[in-house]
């Protein structure tokens, strides 16, 4: 049988990413560069408005409080994903931790959105609860606020920065760790500075896999942080259908493409390179 050449394995792969995601970011930033309609859309007459509007002191508000939400969401989420990870793998019930893992990826994400609420509202189970044992005098404002929005975005997001995390750790060589401590690491040293480097690519793709989505988050800061917790996706969104401003609408869009973009090269270039340390 004859063998492919390598421009018929590229064709398909090339003309899906030339629809699907070159022509619509080439549609969206040139979309930028035009003048918005008075009633909306653009006119064919080029500007820079909106890019000169993404100086705005409140936009700026907005990609300030964007950052620091994923910063925090892709910190928090690490922090648990890595031992949850780390457990599975030296678990003797990996698979049924694993399905348990991906059980979320079962229900709806808004109805899994609104459970939240019905658990942090004012009249939700979490304050019936502190209510119930006498830890507080009345109910606590959980919602609608940037710490909610954090931790239900962390919730989201755990499936993602445990599964790539857990596939690194259940290929490492554990003797390694074993050496390591033979000669004279200890258990916390052994696993910086040679499980740490080992487990370099799943750690990468564990956080963009959690701060890319973040950065573009719309639904979690729309229902759960209200008006106190606006972040870029809502200003997109806002722009698009309230002010039917398109062109400053799609310059945000272009910025957060470009910072999606940034990730990946980042990726890219620490996933490469030595794989181990010397344990000193």
């Amino acid at each position: 049988m004859k063998r492919l050449s390598t421009p018929a394995y590229l064709g398909p792969f090339s003309v899906w990413i030339l629809l699907f995601f070159i022509l619509p970011l080439l549609i969206i930033a040139g979309t930028s560069f035009l003048e918005k309609g008075v009633y909306g859309g653009v006119t064919g007459r080029l500007s820079l408005t909106a890019w000169r509007d993404l100086w705005n002191p409140a936009f700026l508000r907005v990609a300030l409080s964007t950052l620091v939400l994923a910063c925090a969401t892709t910190v928090l989420t690490f922090g648990l994903a890595l031992p949850t990870a780390y457990a599975i793998a030296r678990s003797r019930y990996k698979n049924l931790l694993l399905f348990l893992v991906i059980v979320p990826f079962w229900t709806n994400f808004l109805i899994r959105i609104y459970a939240w609420i019905a658990i942090l509202g004012n009249n939700g189970y979490l304050n019936q609860a502190l209510l119930y044992f006498g830890w507080i005098a009345e109910p606590v404002q959980f919602l609608y606020t940037g710490t909610s929005v954090a931790a239900v975005m962390t919730y989201t997001f755990l499936p993602y920065a445990i599964l790539p995390l857990y596939a690194s750790i259940e290929r490492f060589d554990f003797s390694l760790i074993e050496a390591a401590q033979d000669l004279g690491a200890g258990a916390l040293r052994a696993h910086r500075l040679v499980l740490l480097p080992n487990i370099r690519a799943g750690i990468t793709a564990s956080l963009l896999f959690t701060l890319i989505p973040a950065l573009g988050q719309y639904a979690v800061p729309q229902l759960i942080g209200g008006r106190n917790s606006f972040m870029l996706g809502n200003l997109i969104a806002r722009e698009l259908t309230v002010s039917r401003n398109w062109p400053l609408a799609a310059s945000l869009s272009v910025l957060l493409t470009l910072l999606t973009t940034l990730g990946i090269v980042l990726f890219l270039r620490f996933s490469n390179g030595p794989k181990t340390l010397p344990v000193k």
